[in-house]
């Protein structure tokens, strides 16, 4: 067993293959722990991982889990395999990446999305039928890369949406919403209660986790009260927090400043509604979403 305090392995996890420090100096040349041992390679991580899980999938004879995380898109920025996205033949130099990350992000976003396809296509017909798949963004682009209407300030390790605000989809087994979006909110918290409820498990919500399971079949026709929670640390360059419900957003720090905005009409968080004169509707969500906050906080 591994004696590293962040391997999985340690937390009783049953199989781990991956980076351990959440980032690479190089995609090509990394370090791969798998089940508590570390050695070098040299294959491009996003294909190895997928590798990986379809050679562990096969070797399963019963309902399984799998979590496939992915280091790329990430920094720092590079050129993936050319057969694997439709940038083109850039160059693989430093100052051109750094001249013009745009693309080679993009050429790792595609590659990502390729080989999501050949672990997919690498499922038989029967094991697609009854898996549920879940694909879900953990933060904004890096501010190298945002594109409009986002702006740089505004982007990962921000409280905006521009960095909070992610993808989320899910396909497969019992989800017959095809194509539909969902209005109503969703966190990465609600992942635990969801995938239990799959899996069978009766309780439906755990602490700040709420199963989203329902949504799969059918949208929510009442007014959603939920509340969203985010907070910024000092590794993002500030410290604060973010609440919002199914329309209006507050974010303060704790140097004091603060914003509220209404999502509904504002969606991009141009106007900071405590320039102006709240109305009433407006002061009675500041006041509920502060309310909240303290009693998550607390």
């Amino acid at each position: 067993m591994s004696n590293n305090a962040s391997d999985p392995i340690t937390m009783g996890i049953d199989y781990y293959a991956g980076i351990l420090n959440g980032g690479v100096p190089s995609y090509t040349s990394w370090n791969l722990t798998e089940n508590g041992t570390t050695s070098n390679t040299t294959e491009y991580t996003t294909t190895k991982l997928v590798d990986l899980s379809i050679d562990w999938v096969g070797n399963q004879s019963k309902p399984w889990f799998l979590w496939l995380a992915f280091n790329a898109p990430h920094t720092p920025f590079h050129l993936a395999p050319t057969n694997l996205h439709s940038q083109g033949n850039l160059p693989d130099d430093i100052a051109s990446i750094n001249a013009n990350p745009l693309p080679y992000y993009m050429s790792a976003v595609e590659a990502m999305d390729s080989e999501i396809g050949r672990f997919l296509n690498s499922l038989t017909v029967e094991e697609r039928n009854n898996t549920v798949i879940i694909f879900i963004g953990d933060n904004g682009s890096p501010n190298q890369v945002v594109q409009s209407p986002y702006q740089r300030q505004r982007a990962k390790g921000s409280l905006f949406q521009g960095g909070i605000n992610v993808p989320l989809f899910v396909s497969g087994y019992g989800v017959n919403r095809i194509g539909e979006r969902e209005a109503s909110l969703v966190q990465s918290t609600d992942l635990f209660s969801t995938i239990s409820e799959i899996a069978g498990v009766a309780t439906t919500s755990l602490n700040n986790s709420y199963s989203f399971k329902d949504l799969f079949t059918t949208s929510s026709s009442q007014a959603d009260s939920k509340v969203i929670y985010a907070e910024a640390n000092n590794n993002s360059g500030a410290v604060g927090y973010a609440i919002r419900n199914s329309r209006y957003k507050l974010i303060k720090y704790d140097d004091g400043t603060e914003s509220f905005y209404d999502l509904q009409n504002d969606p991009y968080e141009g106007t900071n509604l405590l320039n102006g004169t709240l109305s009433n509707e407006e002061q009675a969500a500041k006041d509920l979403l502060e309310t909240e906050a303290m009693n998550i906080r607390n």
